[in-house]
């Protein structure tokens, strides 16, 4: 099994864990920006106050400086209409590595911190803003896997504020034909229902599983994995549920995304979803 593992240790020596060699982050740079401090604290809708301090994760420093971000890209709500900008690993690496209003460290616990507001540039495809990062290989090209093997992600989160709906993981149709749609969803409700979203077909229509409840602003675990190709395996907390993956999809390779795909939109700059995230590790087997 090769690992990448996102969650970097904050040891003084270097560490190996399951083949991938770990780097302590450098001397901590300056801390969170002006425009991302002032955001931190601004009005998103629902707002919880669970805020735990990781052990692993220095405050001081920018995502990449406590994520191996190597492996990811970001997309984020500004840019061109139709056309948001995307931030390559590149950029985001290191701890002085790249951040915003809309992705940054929250100063409070070291939490990698996604905001998107309920206004902002979508893809052409999609109505909603986000700020997400989108699985790459470590040699800069695109994720897209095919089925066949087994796949996971998993991560440990908390949904900071919310006001209606937010898809805070995913796994995403890449080459293979002509959909854009996603394999699944997994989305957080403001009532703190969790809520899975599979995919009856490339073309479309969605099926709803509720997987689990937790409070706004409480933490929480996931594992997305797909085993054997035709299998989806979700781990909310602890407790395993199944789903088949439909054939009309084996043509498909696929990526995993990850953070604040907001799912309303209005007028609002100020009223949107903010998700924390304290772990994120991605495997391939």
């Amino acid at each position: 099994m090769r690992m990448r593992t996102l969650l970097t240790s904050l040891a003084t020596a270097t560490a190996v864990t399951g083949g991938l060699v770990l780097v302590a982050p450098a001397a901590p740079a300056s801390s969170l920006s002006a425009a991302a401090a002032a955001v931190a604290g601004a009005p998103g809708g629902r707002h919880g106050t669970d805020v735990v301090s990781s052990p692993m994760a220095d405050p001081s420093v920018a995502p990449g400086g406590n994520f191996d971000l190597s492996v990811w890209q970001l997309q984020e709500p500004v840019g061109s209409p139709g056309s948001p900008t995307t931030i390559p690993s590149s950029r985001l690496q290191g701890a002085n590595g790249f951040q915003d209003a809309y992705f940054y460290t929250d100063t409070r616990d070291g939490a990698m911190t996604f905001w998107a507001p309920e206004k902002g540039v979508t893809t052409p495809n999609s109505n909603y803003a986000r700020s997400e990062l989108r699985e790459m290989n470590r040699n800069g090209t695109a994720a897209n896997w095919s089925l066949s093997g087994t796949h996971s992600m998993k991560a440990t989160l908390r949904v900071v504020s919310v006001t209606s709906n937010v898809c805070v993981g995913q796994i995403h149709l890449g080459t293979g034909g002509s959909s854009t749609k996603p394999l699944l969803e997994l989305y957080y409700r403001s009532s703190g229902d969790i809520v899975l979203g599979t995919e009856n077909s490339p073309s479309g229509g969605q099926t709803l599983h509720t997987v689990g409840h937790v409070s706004v602003g409480k933490t929480w675990n996931y594992t997305i994995a797909v085993s054997g190709g035709h299998t989806i395996d979700l781990t909310v907390n602890g407790s395993t549920t199944h789903y088949a993956i439909p054939s009309s999809f084996d043509a498909y390779k696929q990526y995993f995304k990850a953070g604040s795909y907001n799912q309303s939109s209005s007028d609002s700059t100020t009223k949107g979803a903010r998700v924390a995230f304290y772990g994120l590790t991605v495997s391939h087997s």
